[in-house]
């Protein structure tokens, strides 16, 4: 349980990093700035910890970044005012689906 926690952390400090990127206005603006710095530090220690209580590396990568696509995908659409169409929102569905495949394919 912790270790899907950790996991869960690990998304929302890098989805928090990434959306904070993109308002630093190229490191322009101080605050967005230091969130990035701390959003993406605080992301590789979450996840660190994850590994660290046995979660497959593949499966993990794979979870963080496909729930990180389609978050930053999302948020992107729904309050920074970037277009999201029906090819991109299909590309999100095959990455899930990769992740699911990977998950699945690893419990035996």
């Amino acid at each position: 349980m912790m270790t899907l926690l950790f996991l869960a952390l690990a998304i929302v400090s890098e989805v928090t990093a990434t959306v904070s990127l993109k308002l630093s206005e190229g490191f322009s603006k101080l605050v967005p700035s230091i969130v990035v710095v701390l959003g993406y530090g605080a992301a590789f220690l979450f996840l660190s910890q994850a590994l660290k209580r046995g979660m497959a590396i593949g499966v993990a990568y794979g979870i963080w970044s496909a729930v990180g696509v389609a978050a930053i995908a999302l948020i992107g659409a729904l309050f920074l005012g970037e277009r999201l169409n029906l090819v991109q929102v299909g590309g999100i569905g095959l990455v899930i689906l990769g992740v699911l495949a990977l998950e699945l394919g690893g419990a035996h």
